[in-house]
C-alpha cells in the first residue's frame, strides 16, 4: 500500500495523522482514498475542477512530480508527499 505523507497544515481532516496508508495505483487515486477516509482533505490539494492547487507540490519517493503529477503511477511501497508552499512576509 502506498503511504501519503500529510503536511502539518493539512492534518485537520486527518485528525493529526502525518501518514495515511491507502490503496491506489496513481497519485490521484491515493489522494482520493485519503478523502474517503478523511472527508475534507482533498479540497486542500485540488480545486473544484480536479486540478492541483498552484501552491501545492507533490513528490513520489522524494522526487518532485511535474506535468501530470496527479496521474503519476505509484507502487505498493511508494510514498506520496504533499508540500504546501506557504508565503509570508
Amino acid at each position: 500500500m502506498p503511504t501519503v505523507i500529510i503536511p502539518p497544515p493539512y492534518r485537520g481532516p486527518t485528525q493529526g495523522a502525518a501518514e495515511v496508508r491507502v490503496d491506489g495505483a496513481s497519485v490521484r487515486a491515493c489522494l482520493e482514498a485519503v478523502e474517503r477516509e478523511h472527508p475534507g482533505f482533498l479540497a486542500q490539494v485540488v480545486d473544484a475542477q480536479g486540478s492541483l492547487h498552484g501552491f501545492v507540490r507533490l513528490f513520489r519517493n522524494g522526487e518532485r512530480l511535474d506535468g501530470d503529477a496527479l496521474g503519476t503511477r505509484v507502487g505498493s511501497g511508494d510514498q506520496v508527499e504533499i508540500l504546501a508552499a506557504i508565503a509570508g512576509g
